[in-house]
């Protein structure tokens, strides 16, 4: 079934499962892979013509909301939850077998999202502890994993684990979070693997605790977006969307935006568009400054063109733009 609303649309996949999906990874455009609730992942071989499904075996009742897959038989999935809840689990059969590699370490943790900039070069984001974002980075593709120290929370600040997008690694060094609350709607780059912070505030609204930045996209090193709004009232569409052209040193919010709360938002590089997606609809827009929503249906996270949400939602970008 297709979704259509003027040149683009998001064609429904038949998922098979009922989860609330919030990772979603395409290694290319045959070979797809999604997590969730419930102990879910999903993989796709054939661009979506048939999903296999399974639970991660010792993490059946978690909520795995960050994938990162590296290929048609090895990802890493990490789930958020209070202490323990927070756990990475890797497979490299895609999925018949999972491995346990590790669990947040603090009581009061909460993993946010995992990034990775190449199969060795990874980090994962957490909620602040002892006021700061928890931050740990790995060398050897998830095997093992080095506490940072994070940078410092201002009170009320965390990361919002709604789409694995708050957290972005584009090199082995350059590290770029994005946070919310009533603290947040920072970006906080570090340029040296995690040694040291530096922190930009942006316009986006941070006036309620669930309200922020939600995702940052990045079209190069200097070029990015940031999306968000206030998840309780997603028809919102204050100050949910801001820009940068100097690697994030600088956000300016566009004259047009997105309708609504904005949960992801990514570079399609094959198509030359940015998407931004939420609980309220899809967006498109060639340049980030003049943006047309093409569909109200609800999504959490972006990868590649393809689109997860509630309910075991899988939508998969069709596009009918001008070459």
């Amino acid at each position: 079934m297709a979704l259509q609303l003027g040149a683009q649309s998001w064609v429904l996949q038949d998922s098979g499962v009922t989860a609330s999906l919030r990772g979603v990874h395409a290694v290319s455009s045959k070979v797809v892979w999604a997590s969730g609730s419930d102990g879910t992942w999903l993989r796709t071989l054939n661009g979506g013509g048939k999903w296999e499904t399974g639970k991660v075996t010792g993490g059946e009742k978690l909520d795995f909301r960050g994938i990162q897959a590296f290929s048609a038989t090895e990802a890493i999935v990490v789930s958020a939850g209070a202490g323990p809840l927070s756990k990475v689990f890797s497979t490299s059969d895609g999925g018949t077998h999972w491995q346990f590699l590790f669990e947040n370490p603090d009581a009061r943790g909460f993993f946010d999202g995992v990034s990775f900039s190449d199969r060795k070069q990874g980090a994962i984001l957490g909620d602040p502890v002892s006021g700061r974002l928890a931050v740990f980075v790995t060398a050897d593709g998830g095997r093992t994993w080095t506490r940072r120290e994070g940078p410092e929370a201002h009170e009320g600040e965390a990361s919002f684990a709604a789409s694995n997008s708050t957290l972005r690694v584009l090199s082995g060094k350059d590290i770029r979070i994005a946070s919310g609350g009533k603290g947040g709607a920072r970006v906080i780059r570090s340029a040296d693997g995690g040694t040291t912070w530096s922190a930009v505030q942006t316009p986006l609204r941070h006036d309620l605790e669930t309200a922020g930045i939600f995702s940052v996209g990045w079209k190069s090193a200097s070029h990015g977006i940031a999306v968000g709004g206030n998840y309780q009232n997603d028809k919102e569409g204050i100050a949910n969307l801001a820009i940068t052209l100097d690697g994030g040193r600088s956000w300016k919010l566009p004259a047009q935006r997105p309708a609504g709360f904005r949960s992801a938002v990514e570079y399609l590089k094959s198509e030359r568009v940015w998407i931004a997606t939420g609980t309220s609809g899809s967006d498109i827009s060639p340049d980030g400054r003049v943006w047309r929503q093409f569909d109200d249906g609800a999504f959490h996270a972006l990868s590649g063109g393809w689109a997860t949400g509630p309910k075991g939602r899988i939508g998969k970008l069709q596009t009918a733009l001008p070459r």
